[in-house]
């Protein structure tokens, strides 16, 4: 059989992408022709996202790093676990969403086909090998959430913060694909391993070039100071469902372009690469924490949360070790799952009319909602790094990264923001449970099956906190 022969067996680990890509063109078939039952193309979707991921759990599982495509796609246990996360944080996010499209009339076929198209960009840039893969996934993933950003068309501000992040994005792309392109040009390969073996000696000037131009590329895309610009005013103006799928399931494809591009293509080059890391690490970590303060719309407070947790995850690759790159993805994984119940709370909290976006919104709510106030206080506290939950434990493994590594300086900062930051997280606890609630504010939505997803949610921060071993343990063994 000719080796250039495509067979079942060797597409085999490309599963997760060939089943959504398939979901994605039937969800849209029925959403087009049976779409006046709109209680169709919701649930179908779910049901497309839970096969996908049983048929990757069946198919999709390698023992070893299998490289196919002529070198263009890699699947390796790394790439297997977070499709799967990938898989059920959309899954959430689509549950979380659905109530809050529906009361808006906002519930059309759209939403979950750009939705799956943004899982599917996510999941090539998880598995690229090559820096045109690199790519794909970046351009599918961000054309996507453009369209998600813009989805509701009546609202002039959803128009207005689509089209900031659209040529915010555009200038990005063009830094990325030119960094690119200059590595390619001295390097004569768009193999990632090809490309790290080529660079493994000293850095010519237009490495370090190219190499900048990649840097700065990353930074923008994960909301990195100076290139944060986007982040705030993009959240605030997105609807609050768009929102809460740019503030989670992006930020895994995000860490994945990090670690395939810097800490796998460029390992030769960690020394330059790091250097142009640290400085806008710790200018992350002071504005966001710094600006989140004096914010009184609670979508622009966790954009600056944000942000200043992408400085945690990035002081993860400044360490430069597989510590440090394990201790990122453990973040990033915590971050995600603080994110999805903090977002899942504000469109809980939401009625149509009424956004609940506003600090003031929350005032009494443990009066109001017991259950909400709940939920969004064990998710604020793992936010801010408070032991038991969660979020302890992963500020301290980034912490010990840098510790490892003797950037003690770093740890002082970082731990000086921390403290920073918990201000405004237990502002919003305060709010909450020693305020007395305003007149007239609509009550929450009861939603008996989303609050039960809530509440494993905010359950989840606890449990991983008094048991942090097997992820902790699960972060080391697929960076190792």
């Amino acid at each position: 059989m000719p080796d250039n022969l495509m067979t079942w067996s060797t597409l085999a680990p490309a599963t997760a992408e060939i089943s959504l890509a398939l979901a994605i063109c039937v969800v849209l078939l029925v959403d087009v022709f049976a779409g006046a039952r709109r209680g169709l193309t919701p649930t179908l979707t779910l049901l497309a996202v839970a096969v996908c991921a049983a048929l990757t759990v069946e198919f999709s599982h390698v023992a070893e790093r299998t490289v196919i495509l002529q070198g263009m796609y890699v699947a390796d246990q790394l790439a297997f676990v977070l499709k799967l996360v990938g898989f059920l944080v959309v899954a959430v996010v689509l549950l979380y969403s659905r109530s809050y499209l529906e009361e808006r009339g906002i519930l059309r076929g759209e939403y979950y086909v750009l939705a799956l198209s943004a899982l599917l960009g996510i999941f090539v840039l998880i598995s690229a090998n090559n820096l045109l893969t690199v790519y794909l996934g970046v351009e599918l993933l961000a054309l996507s959430v453009y369209a998600l950003v813009a989805f509701d068309r009546d609202s002039g501000v959803s128009a207005e913060a689509a089209m900031k992040y659209f040529v915010l994005g555009a200038i990005a792309s063009g830094a990325l694909l030119y960094g690119m392109s200059l590595l390619y040009g001295l390097t004569g390969t768009l193999d990632l391993g090809e490309i790290a073996v080529r660079l493994s000696g000293p850095m010519s000037l237009g490495v370090i070039l190219g190499l900048a131009f990649i840097v700065v590329a990353v930074a923008f895309k994960l909301g990195a100071v100076p290139f944060h610009m986007w982040l705030p005013d993009v959240y605030e103006g997105a609807p609050t469902s768009v929102t809460l799928f740019i503030g989670t399931v992006p930020k895994i494809a995000y860490f994945a372009l990090a670690l395939r591009l810097l800490a796998q293509g460029l390992p030769g080059a960690s020394l330059e690469w790091t250097q142009m890391l640290t400085p806008l690490a710790v200018l992350t970590l002071v504005v966001g924490n710094v600006v989140a303060i004096v914010q009184t719309n609670l979508k622009r407070m966790l954009a600056y949360s944000t942000i200043a947790n992408v400085g945690f995850i990035i002081l993860g690759f400044v360490a430069g070790t597989a510590d440090g790159y394990s201790a990122a993805l453990y973040y990033t994984l915590v971050y995600v799952l603080a994110a999805l119940g903090s977002f899942g709370v504000i469109l809980l909290a939401s009625r149509k009319g009424f956004e609940a976006d506003k600090l003031d919104d929350y005032k009494g709510l443990h009066q109001r909602d017991p259950m909400l106030a709940l939920a969004m206080m064990l998710l604020m506290f793992s936010t801010a790094g408070v032991p038991p939950l969660v979020g302890f434990w992963a500020k301290l493994r980034i912490f010990q990264a840098l510790w490892e590594t003797h950037h003690l300086w770093l740890v002082i900062i970082a731990a000086a923001m921390s403290v920073v930051g918990a201000y405004y997280y237990l502002r919003v606890i305060k709010l909450m449970y020693f305020d007395d609630a305003p007149a007239g504010l609509p009550a929450p939505a009861p939603a008996p099956g989303v609050r039960l997803a809530l509440g494993v949610n905010a359950a989840a921060a606890l449990a991983l906190g008094l048991l942090p071993g097997p992820l902790l343990n699960l972060c080391a063994r697929l960076l190792h």
